[in-house]
């Protein structure tokens, strides 16, 4: 949407005036000047990965205006100065998806000075993995179009976000052994092939059947549903499902 040169001055003015607001009644007190120290913008990004025809895929957003218009880039936005840094990324994966109460963490932050063009800018990155039957995505306001990619075979992207995705595949790959992160992939119920399928695409390389199903089964972090699914022409392959109860044995 467009705005006029009066809107945007009350835009601008609006936004000082709530920033002073949020100093406290305490700093007022003492004198505090916070105009004495640069105040670097924040930012949060959030990556949001998926299983889409058998590959591991990430959410990117095309850009409308400068910087890196017309490019891709992971759905994001600046911090609003009354909200915490996990609200503003929940509002953003809201925005970007319409999808709620999904998995979603901290990653890491970047703050190289030169990573924005516009001013210094430092951004929290959170990651989220969602179930691909769940989504709806749309486009913000701020973008142009919304689509999957595969981690494999991306676009060039904006900013430093090919750093950061590189990252979060990195840490999604190392929380494997440690975490029921790869759950968060899977329906309530799924088979063994399955989930060694969701593994093989994070790793990006093939496993063994009978190793995998051995460790896997060795941490009881898994539940016979005694339900059966047929795979193929395969004979009906068994049901499981995540046991929250063992979960401390991973």
């Amino acid at each position: 949407m467009l705005h006029s040169m009066e809107e945007t001055e009350v835009q601008d003015k609006s936004a000082s005036d709530k920033r002073e607001s949020v100093q406290t009644d305490e700093a007022k007190a003492h004198h505090y000047d916070p105009s004495k120290y640069d105040r670097p913008s924040v930012t949060v990004d959030v990556v949001m990965m998926s299983l889409r025809q058998r590959d591991l895929q990430v959410l990117l957003v095309k850009r409308r205006s400068w910087p890196y218009e017309g490019m891709w880039a992971i759905p994001g936005g600046f911090v609003n100065m009354d909200e915490s840094l996990e609200t503003a990324a929940k509002r953003e994966l809201k925005e970007e998806t319409g999808l709620q109460d999904v998995y979603l963490e901290q990653l890491y932050t970047f703050g190289d000075p030169g990573r924005d063009p516009r001013t210094r800018v430092i951004t929290v990155v959170y990651f989220a993995l969602l179930d691909s039957e769940r989504l709806q995505v749309k486009a913000s306001s701020d973008a142009v179009d919304v689509e999957w990619f595969s981690v494999y075979n991306l676009p060039p992207l904006a900013f430093d976000h090919e750093k950061i995705l590189q990252y979060a595949l990195n840490r999604l790959r190392g929380k494997l052994d440690y975490t029921t992160i790869a759950f968060s992939l899977l329906p309530e119920q799924f088979t063994l092939r399955e989930l060694q399928r969701v593994y093989e695409i994070i790793l990006h390389r093939k496993l063994d059947k009978r190793n995998f199903r051995k460790k896997v089964l060795a941490t009881g972090i898994l539940e016979d549903t005694g339900a059966k699914k047929m795979e193929g022409t395969h004979r009906p392959a068994g049901l499981y499902r995540f046991n929250p109860a063992a979960e401390r044995k991973l």
